[in-house]
């Protein structure tokens, strides 16, 4: 059983959320939605997850403990990596707690985490290219995000960091034809210039951006071989819309003040809960249909696996063992 001294609590450092948003902008050409599910909202749980991910892996190095990191097989997870411990691979599943009451909870009593599920998508533990040794490590971040309009007003008038993107529908994220788009034109109709960023992809499929100065209520025309574009990125928020055309489709894409994003995660805490080997998840799960209550989530929405926080092993021992290793 767990104890809630086996707890490992990690800073979260602002850094952590630029790693994550950086792998999140990346992941656009790949993503899969889910019906139903605000994309802007799962980003933000991908900047949260690649921010534990990153957490854990300065927490190894400070320590000394020898890692390795590997470009992962799946397709839909494209430039992820797992981390290897003795050439065991640990898959890192964490959880975003934004609800401010648990946030409140965990904080004044972190043992609140062992009454939750351990949770794994059904379909994901069923997939090939699992070993009988690979680890699961389960862990919970808090956090806030500032994703209303009201908020994120708040948010840039306390001078808080933000990062402000346009996900771009799905046929120019991930065109049926790969094709290059051809000359691009962007129009503002905005009173002050704003500076734009735009995220795709080449020729090759590799992460491409350009910046540009959209002057006041004027347009540019850029030459560029974009074959998808993802994102665009604004630094501060445009107060009129924005409109991007291009060559190949000349129906302009119009963007309004309330169309951006912020997927700055405010975070505050990581808490690395506990392990389990793939096998010994295997035989003590339990199903959890969808749209079961749990603590992580008002209500999941695909069948899950779980096993409760105070099963699991102290991730304590697994580095314990994994630095003993390293000596020998």
């Amino acid at each position: 059983m767990l104890l809630p001294s086996d707890l490992l609590r990690l800073p979260y450092t602002a850094d952590l959320t630029e790693g994550g948003i950086a792998y999140a902008l990346r992941s656009l050409p790949f993503l899969q939605e889910r019906a139903g599910a605000p994309l802007a909202d799962g980003l933000r749980r991908t900047v949260a997850n690649i921010a534990v991910e990153l957490a854990f892996r300065r927490h190894l190095s400070q320590l000394n403990i020898p890692y390795e990191v590997r470009a992962t097989a799946s397709f839909a997870e494209h430039e992820r990596f797992d981390v290897f411990l003795d050439g065991r691979r640990c898959g890192i599943k964490s959880f975003f707690i934004s609800d401010r009451n648990q946030i409140k909870a965990i904080r004044e009593n972190p043992a609140v985490l062992l009454n939750a599920p351990a949770l794994v998508p059904a379909d994901v533990h069923a997939a090939d290219g699992h070993a009988y040794n690979d680890v699961y490590i389960f862990a919970f971040a808090t956090g806030v995000a500032a994703a209303s309009h009201t908020d994120l007003q708040k948010a840039i008038a306390r001078g808080l960091p933000h990062h402000l993107v346009h996900v771009m529908p799905k046929p120019w994220r991930q065109p049926s034809n790969w094709n290059p788009l051809g000359a691009l034109t962007l129009k503002s109709e905005s009173a002050e210039e704003i500076i734009v960023e735009i995220n795709g992809q080449d020729a090759g499929r590799e992460m491409k951006r350009k910046g540009i100065s959209l002057p006041p209520g004027g347009k540019v025309k850029l030459d560029e071989s974009f074959y998808s574009i993802a994102a665009l990125r604004v630094r501060r928020l445009p107060e009129a819309r924005i409109g991007i055309r291009c060559e190949s489709n000349p129906e302009a894409h119009l963007i309004s003040p309330f169309d951006w994003s912020n997927l700055w995660v405010y975070g505050m805490d990581i808490f690395i809960a506990g392990c389990l080997s793939y096998e010994e998840f295997t035989r003590h799960a339990k199903m959890l249909p969808p749209n079961t209550p749990v603590f992580q989530y008002k209500h999941t929405k695909t069948k899950n696996l779980a096993v409760q926080v105070a099963e699991l092993k102290p991730i304590g021992r697994l580095l314990e063992t994994a630095g003993k290793n390293q000596i020998k």
